[in-house]
């Protein structure tokens, strides 16, 4: 379609008329090739040609890279060409009507023979001479080479090129569009510098045309005044070698400039922006650099029988650089900040204002009533800080980093009350008595101090309320007693724990797997791509944290899973499996002191939840039936028995047949949601078991 468009393109007439002008421009110079115009016209040329050399030369110094001026050799040719055009025009002028004095051919080039030459034309004959030098030697030269090596280069570096965009197109890395704008750039930059390195011939080309018309005007010059106009040699000499001269220099200055511009263009390279921010960001962003080249100058100025005043000068302006270029760029980098910042704090106001945001629920919200928000005001910054450390020790504890609690002030609710919510479900709520303390009791009598008696909310142990006046007679007394602020944080904690399993999402399973180490990423790959599914492993996690059972060994329980899942396929037992071989860190969690306080079932509800057990012809579990009558007895028995226990405040667990375990798990989690139920099997190596009883 390119090409198409192109084609149709040929011909096209612009509407601005540009083209014309241009071709008019292009036969106007091959004009002055042969015919011969005024004086005065030469002057506009001549004052053009500057004109242009100049415009060229600055636009050279602000473009960004080079190839944001790709038609400069095309410029180049119209210019040497436009300069040579004029020198020939000049050499014309010169030789017809030189023997009329120096403003023969206008008053530019007699401007210039005596603003340079100073009535010397020895003078200006060395000046011409130094120019050449300068233009064909050293500028010339330089961007010659440079323009070989960079179009070599270029050229080479091609193939490489082209493979990278390919293989980005492929990766998906860039689409069709971003690659197609890479591959003209790349077909740009070859074309820009193999056209550079022959426009640099051009430039090349004209100081050599420029010193060989000179001569033969002064030749040519000097043997017309002499044979035809009757001058005398000295005369002939002094005011042909004036105009030939004041000719050279004005044609070599332009020269010397565009031969300039192309050689910044060349030795640009690679780098980004004008050429003032290369020069100067490169230069200026070593202020030690600065301060040395001060100290020399400096010492320079004290050395006998130099000028003491501009090394001074100039070392006090490099150390004034080297102070105030620091500032300034660590001042903008201060500005950037905080416009990042300032863009950031817009962007989370406006996505929290957004319809979206309306949407995203918290996946732990803490809502607080007016009044008690208004009581602990004084001491957000505490309770937010107490909120990371539990969410630290709750990563320490269980393997993962629970999100973050957001808190909100809410007025719709009790003002004395607090609501919790996980993914935006109300899980737990509590009327707080606001500046009063709460007595944890237990199994205590209640103190002798008014006050009423209450719940506690996170285990729903008995207490009591007072007023926080009371605290140092309950110390007297070794009362535990507990804040508002220690009844919240206790109350949310009790309710994360609660809520493990809820809050494990996917994108929190495979940051866990990525944390680990890659042998175990790679088990973890092949486990999930033959056996079992990601969603099935984060299953079996939930399943461990919805009995508080850590996971973070998480490289032990991947072994588990791997020697079970080519056998089995239902994640219960993949479970019963993954709790046999993290049996020593279950009893060690569970134990105090290496010491395991167990509770058993009796033989009677041992034989009964066996025989509640229906198997198929593999022997395996495939449901459990058991008798209401009976269930409700077992659930009065335990209930019984366990809160006998946990009056005493002793930390047990409950121990029953390998088989049985998770349907006893199912029932006891019911009445007694903290309370660990085992199999034998469970058992570690090494623990000592201490029986409290059993359940009968």
């Amino acid at each position: 379609m390119a090409i198409s468009e192109t084609i149709s393109g040929i011909g096209a007439p612009n509407k601005s008329g540009r083209d014309v002008f241009f071709a008019l421009g292009i036969v106007v110079i091959l004009a002055v090739l042969f015919l011969p115009i005024p004086a005065f016209l030469i002057d506009v040329g001549l004052a053009f040609s500057i004109a242009i050399s100049v415009l060229i030369l600055m636009v050279a110094l602000w473009i960004q890279r080079p190839l944001d001026f790709s038609s400069f050799p095309t410029i180049l040719l119209i210019a040497t060409m436009l300069r040579l055009s004029l020198n020939i025009a000049t050499t014309r002028m010169i030789l017809s009507h030189g023997n009329e004095g120096t403003h023969a051919a206008g008053y530019v080039i007699s401007g210039f023979s005596n603003l340079v030459m100073s009535g010397d034309f020895v003078i200006g004959l060395i000046v011409f001479l130094i120019l050449i030098v300068v233009n064909f030697i050293v500028i010339t030269k330089g961007a010659t080479r440079i323009a070989e090596v960079g179009a070599r280069f270029t050229l080479d570096a091609i193939p490489g090129k082209q493979m990278s965009i390919d293989a980005d197109l492929a990766a998906g890395m860039i689409d069709d569009k971003t690659a197609q704008l890479r591959r003209r750039e790349l077909e740009e930059e070859s074309s820009f510098f193999g056209s550079m390195d022959g426009a640099s011939k051009f430039v090349r080309g004209d100081a050599i045309a420029g010193l060989m018309i000179t001569a033969i005007n002064i030749v040519g010059g000097i043997a017309i005044g002499y044979f035809r106009h009757d001058m005398g040699m000295g005369e002939a000499a002094d005011v042909f070698i004036k105009l030939s001269v004041g000719d050279g220099l004005v044609t070599q200055i332009p020269a010397l400039i565009v031969s300039l511009a192309a050689g910044l263009l060349v030795s640009k390279g690679g780098t980004r922006g004008s050429a003032d921010q290369a020069v100067f960001g490169q230069l200026g962003a070593y202020p030690r650099a600065l301060y040395v080249a001060a100290g020399l100058l400096l010492l320079l100025a004290l050395m006998p029988g130099l000028p003491m005043f501009p090394f001074v000068t100039l070392a006090a302006g490099m150390a004034a650089l080297g102070y105030i270029i620091p500032m300034r760029h660590n001042r903008r980098i201060a500005e950037a900040d905080a416009e990042k910042k300032q863009a950031e704090v817009d962007k989370v106001e406006e996505e929290k204002n957004s319809v979206k945001a309306s949407l995203a629920t918290a996946e732990i919200e803490l809502l607080i009533g007016k009044q008690l928000s208004t009581r602990l005001l004084a001491t957000h910054q505490e309770l937010a800080f107490r909120m990371s450390k539990m969410r630290k020790k709750f990563a320490t504890q269980y393997g993962f980093v629970v999100p973050e609690v957001r808190m909100t002030d809410d007025y719709s609710i009790p003002p004395k009350s607090y609501q919790i919510k996980i993914h935006g479900t109300v899980v737990a709520e509590y009327q707080m008595r606001v500046g009063e303390i709460m007595v944890l009791l237990g199994s205590r009598e209640l103190p002798d101090i008014p006050g009423e008696e209450v719940r506690e909310p996170a285990f729903g142990m008995r207490a009591f309320s007072v007023l926080d006046s009371f605290a140092e007679d309950l110390k007297r007394e070794q009362f535990t007693f507990a804040d508002n602020m220690s009844v919240l944080l206790t109350h949310l904690s009790e309710v994360i724990r609660n809520n493990l399993p809820q809050l494990l999402s996917y994108k929190d399973m495979k940051a866990l797997l990525d944390r680990q180490d890659p042998e175990y990423r790679k088990l973890a790959d092949e486990i999930c791509t033959s056996h079992i599914t990601y969603p099935g492993l984060q299953a079996v996690l939930k399943l461990l944290l919805a009995e508080r059972v850590s996971i973070r060994n998480l490289h032990l329980i991947i072994e588990a899973i791997a020697e079970i899942s080519p056998h089995v396929r239902r994640t219960e037992q993949i479970v019963e499996h993954v709790r046999i071989r993290m049996a020593q860190q279950i009893c060690g969690d569970l134990g105090e002191s290496g010491v395991l306080k167990v509770l058993r079932l009796g033989n009677r509800w041992d034989l009964a939840f066996h025989q509640s057990l229906k198997r198929d012809a593999k022997g395996e579990v495939r449901e459990f039936d058991i008798d209401p009558r009976q269930l409700e007895e077992f659930g009065q028995d335990a209930s019984k028995a366990i809160r006998t226990h946990l009056e005493t405040g002793e930390r047990f667990v409950l121990v029953t047949a390998p088989d049985a375990r998770p349907y006893v798990r199912m029932i006891i989690e019911r009445l007694f949601p903290t309370l660990p139920v085992l199999s034998h099997v469970e058992i570690a190596k090494g623990v000592e078991l201490r029986v409290l009883g059993t359940i009968s």
